[in-house]
């Protein structure tokens, strides 16, 4: 039963190619070995180029014929040089690469020279790279920033299928309930084959490494002093858990980086738990997005953007999060309670001016930053509460809000602040423009000194992961593989 398995699990072209070099070896024609099997050499042919996987019956047959075993022709030995290149060139016939250039698969003969395929598939791998290059410019970015938003909120920014995956995770380390332990972060590692490794040298452009070879996560050793190492190892190890592969478009990669952090999130407050632990709450009138982060000692972003997974689905609640730089920038954003934040031509609210009447930019410059701070604002769409804090980060300080309508404040602690606010945050006159009296007296005396901001003018980071430095990664993992 197990030799069935295998015969049907096996690369057909490797397969094929590892018959046909048994075939030569032992000097024996195609037509020769055709009659030895009782088979046409036209069926043998197609077996021998990966075109037709062979039946058990059959593989026992042409084992036999060719003075082999089974497990001879099953076996996973490597080919020589040219097996492999020829094998290769085989499989990027069959891809997206040449079917996209419109170029038919051919045979690949005797004749044809090791340098020509060679160099085919060296061509191949350059179009690949500079297919990546054009998927990542910043519109295509943006645009498929935007459809991922989209999606979020057509599903009320919760995904049944990672809540699942979350469940089936804990489930297997036995995780008893409740917040998430470093033990069992440590456990989920176990369990799916990594052990963790602390080291100093981590490449500058990762946050994490994986040694998919050897089972090895590898993390920057200055998380053991700051930061949450739990979250660290589970982003690590979430792409492992949802089987993602290398990403194909940067709309892939976008897609996969927030799957990953919504894994994390619902390892972290797992939805059993949490969803009693917020209901409770809104009986009580009592959320708190300072309560969800402090019951599972999460930062305050991802108690954050855990409450939007859950806030909808489970509570009735519609909500908004942003997430502001101290320069004013809009680096992330969620909705889909009707808020109306500025936008670019195609939609994107990412890397829009944040207005300085919103709750996001006012938290800036409240003293208190041990306490929440909470704000309403009338806009021209209705009135809406948020709640604020700011956080530090490598990049300078944000600010992380989390906000609902008017109707909806009744079930936050927090409702009762006397701070208020007025924005038309969506239009061009809003605070993006100076007010009248001041531009007239200052627009012609003032020349400022511009800080260009360093990714302004700079193409997208290009690759399979936009902005890691492969050669860097693979230098890494080649002198901290083990012997």
């Amino acid at each position: 039963m197990t030799d069935v398995l295998e015969a049907e699990e096996l690369d057909a072209l490797a397969l094929g190619r590892r018959i046909r070099r048994l075939r030569t070896e032992r000097g024996m024609t195609l037509d020769e070995l055709a009659a030895a099997v009782d088979r046409a050499p036209s069926q043998l042919s197609m077996i021998e180029n990966g075109k037709r996987e062979p039946k058990l019956t059959l593989l026992q047959a042409i084992a036999k014929a060719l003075g082999s075993t089974l497990d001879g022709l099953l076996e996973a030995a490597p080919l020589d040089a040219r097996g492999e290149a020829e094998l290769a060139l085989e499989r990027a016939m069959k891809g997206q690469t040449f079917q996209a250039l419109g170029i038919p698969p051919f045979r690949i003969g005797k004749s044809l020279p090791t340098d020509a395929i060679t160099a085919m598939l060296a061509l191949h791998a350059e179009i690949d790279r500079l297919r990546d290059e054009r998927a990542a410019t910043p519109e295509e970015a943006r645009r498929a920033n935007v459809e991922l938003r989209r999606l979020m909120r057509r599903q009320d920014n919760y995904f049944a299928d990672l809540e699942a995956h979350a469940r089936s995770i804990l489930d297997a380390v036995d995780h008893p309930g409740g917040p998430l332990t470093q033990r069992t972060a440590s456990d989920i590692a176990a369990h799916l084959g990594f052990s963790i490794h602390y080291v100093p040298d981590l490449p500058q452009t990762t946050r994490s490494v994986a040694d998919l070879k050897n089972g090895r996560l590898y993390l920057s050793s200055r998380l053991t002093s700051k930061g949450d190492p739990r979250t660290a190892v589970l982003q690590a190890l979430s792409s492992r858990m949802l089987g993602h592969t290398e990403p194909a478009s940067y709309a892939e990669f976008l897609r996969q980086r927030v799957e990953t952090n919504y894994l994390t999130g619902a390892l972290l407050i797992p939805e059993a738990h949490a969803v009693p632990f917020l209901q409770d709450a809104k009986k009580d009138r009592a959320i708190s997005i300072e309560d969800l982060r402090d019951a599972y000692s999460v930062s305050y972003e991802t108690a954050a953007h855990r409450f939007t997974n859950l806030a909808t689905t489970h509570l009735g609640i519609r909500v908004h999060f942003l997430k502001v730089h101290e320069s004013g920038t809009i680096t992330k954003a969620y909705e889909n309670d009707d808020v109306n934040f500025p936008t670019d031509r195609l939609g994107s609210i990412e890397g829009q001016m944040c207005c300085r009447k919103w709750t996001s930019r006012v938290v800036f410059d409240v003293d208190d930053h041990f306490n929440p701070y909470y704000q309403y604002t009338d806009t021209g769409n209705g009135t809406y509460w948020c709640t604020a804090r700011v956080e530090a980060s490598s990049e300078g300080a944000h600010s992380v809000s989390v906000g609902v309508r008017f109707d909806d404040t009744k079930w936050f602690l927090g409702r009762d602040t006397p701070n208020r606010g007025v924005s038309p945050h969506a239009t061009e006159v809003c605070c993006r423009r100076a007010p009248a009296e001041l531009e007239a007296a200052w627009r012609g005396s003032s020349w400022p000194n511009v800080r260009t901001p360093r990714t302004l003018l700079a193409t997208l980071p290009t690759g399979a992961f936009p902005g890691v430095d492969s050669t860097d990664v693979y230098e890494f993992l080649q002198a901290h593989a083990p012997a």
